[in-house]
């Protein structure tokens, strides 16, 4: 196109300053000013104004979006968490309501509780009339048993004599003072079940050196013997086999044979669950337990460091383990519920929560539920050098002294 004939055309659409008027130019001004007031007028009305919803602007900023892959991580989390707690959760009230109720009449001592004393009586510290002390604490209680400290067994299953130098003086002192009362030597030892430090069972040559030691200490006057072996997991063969020796033992020699048990699984295989979390299976299953207790003449729970919160919560949990141990015991056997005659504040044991009267009541509720009239039943306090007046009273008051019409 030819060039000049452009810029003819381009003038004539919009004119030159030259042809315009100052009054055409005055009221060019004005209106643009007035469009501009316009605009801004406009401008104030819409910032006062919320947008319409379905305005683009009215819309928030979008924010980064969450990746599908954390969501779908947390969703995982939390329904896997959710059947934790759900159990632990339905266990816990199970607990709580295991302790409502009123025990059974007559749910009191049979007179075939014991107590677990220290090794100081055995070494020497403890003296004639430590006994006498001793005597007038436990008259008029239901007292039969006394395990006495008086190893521990060495790694190989030996005991020296040195371990035990006045045991013969706290027989005769205890005979004396406490006719009836029977005493019998507490052995145990760490088992290297899991660490590799301990005692190991699956060697016959060390099963033998038990056996070897129940027959000294019975030879050095006790009655019996109280065997307590940790940690000793569910299902252990080599410990039934020792059982099966020392009942040999001890049923020739007139005495008896006793163990500390383990807790009883609350849920099915849970000792199971627990090992496999955890490494300590802390747990026996109950048939595990009955194999146990039909190789004895007393086997004692140690219905403690339970984990358990709240008062409520471990007495029920002791009325539940009373059940359970009372269901697979047979009656030839001596079956004790441990009390927590100590007060420590730790991983597994709550001071506040472990008391001597929910033990008790638990205990009463257990045994009213499942073998109100059992005969060979009592409980075994542990220990004497933990134990608080408030201890004592608790035991004579909820246990001993409780009227048989009481609940």
């Amino acid at each position: 196109m030819d060039e000049n004939r452009t810029d003819d055309i381009r003038t004539e659409e919009e004119g030159t300053d030259e042809d315009r008027t100052d009054e055409d130019r005055t009221d060019d001004a004005r209106d643009e000013e007035r469009g501009a007031v316009h605009i801004r007028e406009k401008e104030d009305r819409a910032e006062r104004q919320p947008p319409h919803p379905g305005d683009p602007a009215a819309q928030p900023a979008p924010g980064p979006r969450p990746r599908p892959r954390k969501r779908r991580l947390l969703r995982i989390a939390a329904a896997l968490l959710a059947l934790l707690l759900l159990p632990l959760l339905t266990a816990e009230t199970a607990l709580r309501l295991n302790y409502t109720g009123d025990p059974a009449p007559g749910t009191r001592t049979r007179h075939r509780d014991a107590l677990w004393l220290g090794h100081a009586w055995v070494d020497g510290r403890k003296t004639d009339r430590d006994v006498e002390a001793l005597a007038r604490r436990l008259r008029g209680t239901g007292i039969r048993d006394l395990y006495v400290h008086a190893g521990p067994l060495e790694h190989d299953g030996t005991l020296p004599a040195s371990a035990y130098p006045k045991a013969r003086r706290l027989i005769a002192a205890v005979h004396r003072e406490l006719p009836g009362v029977r005493v019998q030597a507490w052995l145990g030892d760490k088992l290297a079940t899991e660490g590799p430090d301990g005692l190991r069972l699956e060697r016959a040559a060390t099963r033998a050196a038990i056996v070897t030691s129940a027959r000294q200490i019975l030879a050095a006057g006790f009655e019996g013997t109280h065997f307590d072996l940790e940690p000793l997991h569910s299902g252990d063969r080599d410990y039934l086999s020792l059982l099966d020796d020392l009942r040999a033992l001890t049923h020739a020699r007139g005495a008896v044979l006793s163990v500390a048990a383990h807790q009883i699984d609350p849920l099915p295989a849970f000792h199971s669950f627990w090992g496999t979390t955890t490494g300590h299976p802390k747990w026996w299953s109950q048939a595990y337990f009955g194999q146990v207790a039909r190789r004895v003449d007393q086997i004692a729970v140690m219905s403690y460091d339970t984990m358990q919160p709240m008062q409520s919560l471990y007495g029920g949990y002791v009325a539940q383990q009373t059940s359970l141990a009372l269901e697979v015991t047979p009656e030839s056997t001596d079956l004790l519920m441990g009390l927590p005659f100590y007060h420590e504040n730790r991983f597994g044991h709550w001071a506040h929560a472990e008391t001597v009267p929910a033990a008790v009541r638990g205990v009463r509720l257990g045994l009213s539920r499942t073998d109100a009239d059992r005969a060979r039943f009592g409980v075994a306090l542990y220990v004497d050098f933990a134990a608080t007046e408030a201890d004592w009273r608790a035991y004579r008051e909820d246990w001993v002294a409780t009227p048989p019409s009481a609940s």
